[in-house]
């Protein structure tokens, strides 16, 4: 069965974890905040309004700082357990987990020295909370968070914003909605000029998680009591605004102690603290109550509220309060906790797990990521995923093209061919064929043939590369690795430069064998073909006309054109040889060889990952070790009614 102890403790124990691990709410993180989903206890006071003999008094101890200005400087998360009766009284600190105090003044002086370690040694205020727990007969299970108290001045040493700086602070806790209030009031100053009532009143209009609290009951003038509205005789008058203001009209001496003055759905309490003489005398704590206890039940004005007055009282509400709105909260806090694991554990899926520190797990691991670069890279030369088609697109549209757009009109005309046909001759003209001219034609003109076919391994070759670059970005292990992507593109580069040359050589030699054996066969039925149109003997009678010269470029280009069918499909062959193939079965292999070579520390470097992925890692990890932890916490409470 669930306990109040049960169920404080296990907030308590949520707390402490937050702390540990950077959670202690404010909006600046990235992730959900567990800390601001957990119910607490803030109290929330002007300066000198006695909020630190309130709490001292809850825990019948002297343990907080003293002195004038601003004291509280950190949130002070501050947990109360109750032991068994005859047990000693100790307090432990969660920054300093193995070290128990039993001497109180040693605690003040921490929570001052920790204070100074985040804060300095100036006036300057931490978000930062300090946790505390004390362990005592004379407590009740309790949390509470200790705020600064809220100023309206700065005072010398401190920014002037501090006044903002403070209350930004105080809001931040108060305006959760899981949030219980502790409104601390001095009872001899006027209540309408309360800090604490003042910022409840604005993020909790309600006054449904405000609780009131007046303190310095003993010190108020004479003739005047925290029955009356503004602790006077006079006539006030006011408007009712919220459950938090005035009744329409309020004489002299309405309830304000009986809520019928700043109404809240909770009943105010009085407080008698320790008086500042009596804190000199070092008066002891268990005194003031019983003398606080005393005070109410022989006043004329407040023993008729007696039983609902005093320090201990506000402590067994407060913890009867916080342990009802705990067990209310749970479901809810249990579903927020389920649902940031499943959120983070996807997350770190994604950001990939740590790599292990020895050479060995390196190396695993870089080999690991190069073959899902080569499987996305596969992918896309096979057709799993686009950009393969390009290759095809060079082939099957460029290639063509460039091969019609050669200037073989120009290069076969009546003119050129004289020349050439001229100049092949020399002083001795040929007799029946001009077979050196038809050779210095056809190696000419086969020169031609070498600049398409080196664009189309140009084209393969950038295609290539931009497909290397697409399977980096695409391989979302290597995302991780900025360092690993830079050598492997480096490497993937490389080993193309080198099919693309050799893939040149291979055209190149594919363009020389065309000119080096011309097909005998094409120009022995140039003889037949003559004889069917016309005589040969006459046509050598004519060697030098016109026709003549037509007729040999004529047949140069017939062979020219049988070549170009040729090459057109000699060169996709090549190059899906020497480039496609080459980069689809060996594209790392020389890369492999390399890093086999590698020392641990150059691997490491290899996996030196960006920065900020890492921090985004550490605090996932962070985070899901809070809300594991919390979950744990959470299923270690019985909850059988």
């Amino acid at each position: 069965m669930t306990t109040m102890e049960s169920l404080i403790g296990l907030v308590n124990r949520i707390q402490r974890a937050c702390t540990v691990l950077g959670d202690h709410g404010g909006g600046e993180s990235a992730f959900s905040s567990l800390w601001e989903a957990l119910p607490s206890v803030a109290v929330v006071g002007g300066q000198s309004s006695g909020k630190s003999s309130v709490l001292e008094s809850i825990v019948g101890r002297d343990f907080l700082p003293r002195g004038s200005g601003i004291v509280t400087r950190r949130p002070l998360v501050l947990q109360l357990h109750k032991t068994e009766e005859g047990s000693e009284e100790y307090a432990e600190f969660l920054h300093l987990p193995k070290r128990r105090f039993t001497d109180f003044a040693l605690v003040r002086k921490e929570i001052q020295d920790e204070t100074d370690r985040v804060t300095g040694k100036t006036k300057q205020i931490s978000p930062i909370p300090i946790h505390l727990s004390i362990y005592s007969p004379n407590v009740v299970n309790l949390t509470l968070i200790d705020l600064p108290g809220l100023t309206k001045v700065a005072v010398e040493g401190q920014p002037e914003s501090i006044v903002k700086d403070i209350e930004d602070m105080v809001r931040s806790y108060v305006e959760k909605p899981n949030c219980i209030i502790l409104a601390i009031s001095p009872a001899n100053q006027d209540i309408a000029t309360s800090d604490a009532i003042k910022l409840a009143r604005e993020v909790d209009p309600s006054g449904d998680r405000t609780f009131g609290v007046l303190t310095k009951l003993d010190l108020m003038d004479k003739g005047t009591n925290a029955l009356d509205y503004n602790f006077s005789a006079k006539l006030v008058t006011a408007v009712h605004v919220t459950p938090f203001a005035l009744p329409l009209v309020i004489t002299a001496r309405e309830f304000v102690l009986e809520g019928r003055a700043y109404r809240l759905q909770h009943p105010w309490v009085g407080i008698v603290n320790r008086s500042q003489a009596e804190i000199n005398r070092n008066v002891d704590m268990m005194a003031a109550r019983r003398k606080e206890r005393e005070y109410f039940a022989t006043s004329a004005d407040y023993s008729h509220l007696a039983s609902r007055m005093g320090s201990e009282y506000l402590a067994k509400l407060l913890s009867k309060h916080l342990e009802s709105v705990i067990r209310a909260r749970i479901p809810s806090i249990t579903s927020l906790i389920n649902k940031n694991i499943d959120e983070l554990e996807a997350e770190l899926d994604r950001l990939g797990r740590p790599v292990g520190a020895d050479a060995g797990a390196q190396l695993y691991t870089i080999l690991e990521l190069c073959r899902a670069f080569d499987k996305v890279f596969k992918e896309h030369l096979d057709g799993g995923r686009p950009g393969g088609d390009r290759i095809y697109g060079v082939f099957d549209n460029q290639l063509p093209a460039a091969l019609r757009k050669l200037p073989f009109d120009r290069y076969l005309s009546l003119q050129n061919v004289k020349k050439v046909v001229t100049e092949a001759d020399g002083y001795q003209p040929h007799l029946i064929a001009p077979e050196q001219g038809y050779r210095r034609l056809i190696e000419g003109a086969l020169n031609y043939f070498k600049g398409p076919a080196e664009a189309s391994v140009d084209a393969v070759h950038f295609v290539l590369k931009e497909l290397v670059r697409k399977s980096i970005a695409e391989t979302k292990e290597l995302k991780r690795f900025p360092t690993l992507q830079n050598e492997l593109a480096g490497a993937a580069y490389q080993a193309l430069e080198k099919f693309r040359d050799e893939s040149r050589k291979t055209i190149t030699r594919l363009v020389d064998m065309e000119s080096s054996y011309l097909t005998v066969d094409f120009f022995r039925r140039l003889p037949q073909e003559m004889e069917k149109v016309g005589n040969p003997a006459a046509n050598n009678v004519d060697r030098y006309a016109e026709g003549h010269f037509r007729r040999i470029a004529s047949n140069v280009s017939s062979y020219v054109n049988m070549v170009s069918d040729t090459l057109r499909n000699s060169i996709p062959k090549a190059v899906v040889h020497c480039q496609v193939r080459e980069a689809k079965h060996s594209l790392l292999n020389y890369f492999y060889t390399q890093i086999g070579k590698r020392e641990g520390k150059q691997l490491g470097q290899m996996l030196d990952e960006d920065p900020a992925l890492m921090e985004r890692r550490q605090q996932c990890a962070k985070r899901l070790e809070l809300y594991k932890s919390a979950r744990d916490e959470i299923e270690s409470v019985s909850w059988a009614r």
